[in-house]
């Protein structure tokens, strides 16, 4: 397509994994989101967790005067802290809704409109069904106390069941089936899907897009490893488009946004959000890898 890409979505990316010494909120997090804020092919960012509060008020200077719409991501949070949104052990699913309402605090500090989330791990077929409402119950809790910090929408994030998230959403389909019962209270509510994580799903970018059409507010591109599970990036660790036993290059994120333009999810003078989830390994560059990035969207763009 010939056409700028930039008047048919805002490229966004994910802070904390493209410079991953800042994931757990240390670190040169104003240094590193400032390459990010300077760099005018970028229109959105992810941050998330920044412990020192001088910190998060320098970097909440910085995105206001760079005018990027800013995202923050408590996967990051859940994950290193074990937060389980539908344990059925009742005190642990509080625990986890009252740090994320501590992350929701911090992304009104920043100026983030939405905050992702992801769902807990899947606890079998046996308990599923009881999962599947306390997660209900926990992100309706976290919409309301969103609603309130500026009208802040809560965005779930979909993963894989079984290979290495082994979270509970997991299948698109069941997504959908939940954001449809939380978007009853809270419309701010609704799902953001991955490419690099549809392989692990098991789904193509036409099934799971074509199901979450309705419910679609974010969108990531990136890459997994799958098919050889002796690779040492085997799993969902959001290497560099290309790399050596990857599942997704430049084929495969024209397939995406394809799917996206026809479901409308990006289109003429849209500003929906598709990011960027990579991360440098084996001491790449994290510029590099962020070139890489562009270069493959670009490339998958001309190719529409």
């Amino acid at each position: 397509m010939n056409a700028d890409l930039h008047n048919y979505m805002t490229v966004g990316i994910v802070h904390f994994m493209a410079f991953p010494e800042t994931m757990r909120g240390e670190g040169p997090i104003v240094e590193t989101l400032a390459r990010i804020a300077e760099d005018p092919y970028f229109g959105a960012v992810e941050v998330t967790t920044m412990r020192d509060e001088g910190v998060r008020a320098e970097a909440a200077r910085l995105l206001k005067t760079s005018k990027l719409v800013v995202g923050y991501g408590a996967q990051a949070v859940q994950l290193s802290h074990k937060l389980d949104l539908n344990s059925l052990d009742e005190r642990r699913r509080q625990e986890a809704i009252e740090r994320l309402k501590a992350c929701i605090d911090e992304a009104a500090e920043l100026g983030a409109t939405r905050l992702a989330v992801l769902s807990g791990p899947d606890p079998g077929d046996a308990n599923r069904p009881v999962a599947i409402q306390a997660l209900v119950d926990s992100l309706k809790e976290l919409c309301a106390y969103a609603a309130r910090k500026g009208g802040m929408g809560i965005t779930l994030e979909t993963f894989d069941r079984d290979i290495d998230k082994k979270a509970l959403v997991g299948p698109n389909a069941l997504a959908v089936e939940i954001s449809r019962q939380v978007r009853r209270e809270y419309p701010n509510f609704g799902l953001m899907i991955d490419l690099s994580h549809l392989p692990l799903q098991r789904e193509t970018p036409r099934e799971a897009l074509t199901i979450a059409r309705d419910d679609l507010v974010h969108a990531h591109i990136g890459n997994c490893v799958l098919k050889d599970k002796s690779h040492p990036l085997y799993g969902d660790l959001h290497p560099r488009f290309g790399i050596e036993g990857g599942e997704n290059d430049v084929p495969e994120v024209t397939e995406f946004l394809r799917v996206l333009l026809e479901i409308g999810y990006i289109g003429e003078g849209k500003r929906n959000i598709v990011a960027f989830e990579v991360r440098p390994h084996f001491g790449e560059s994290s510029l590099a890898v962020i070139a890489n990035a562009k270069r493959t969207l670009n490339e998958a763009w001309f190719r529409l």
